[in-house]
């Protein structure tokens, strides 16, 4: 029985972890857009673009969910799942925000006048990977 409810908090964790990490990340970048569009409204659409950027760790927690529910019995690896829920989901939860938080440094010197849409974006690919990273880890367990 203990091993069944680790097993179902370990898939709600990553879910809800991931979930989380994405509202806050996309709330920081959307918040210095909304501040970036009273300065520079002509590049609303590079602020919506880095805005969602956090978004994808959400998405990425989803999928693990949905994948490690189809790829193991609950009730016989429920420590397994609580350690990739816990594991990963804090992973997707960090990388977000930290995302969120470079997205919105990006959004406040493009809406300063600088030509920072391409390094920001690199720049944001680099809490992505790690969020990546953990995605693949967490499928490749077996």
């Amino acid at each position: 029985m203990t091993t069944l409810i680790l097993g179902y908090l370990g898939l709600g964790l990553i879910l809800a972890l991931s979930g989380i990490g994405s509202a806050f990340g996309t709330t920081i970048a959307a918040n210095a857009a909304e501040g970036a569009l009273k300065k520079n409204k002509e590049k609303g659409s590079q602020y919506m673009i880095l805005s969602a950027l956090p978004a994808t760790q959400g998405l990425y927690g989803f999928v693990a969910f949905l994948m490690l529910m189809n790829k193991f019995q609950v009730a016989e690896n429920g420590i397994l799942l609580f350690g990739i829920g816990l594991c990963a989901g804090v992973v997707f939860l960090l990388s977000a925000i930290r995302q969120g938080q470079t997205a919105a440094n990006g959004i406040a010197s493009i809406g300063s006048g600088n030509d920072v849409m391409t390094n920001t974006m690199i720049y944001c690919a680099l809490p992505e990977f790690y969020a990546i990273l953990a995605l693949v880890a967490a499928l490749m367990i077996k």
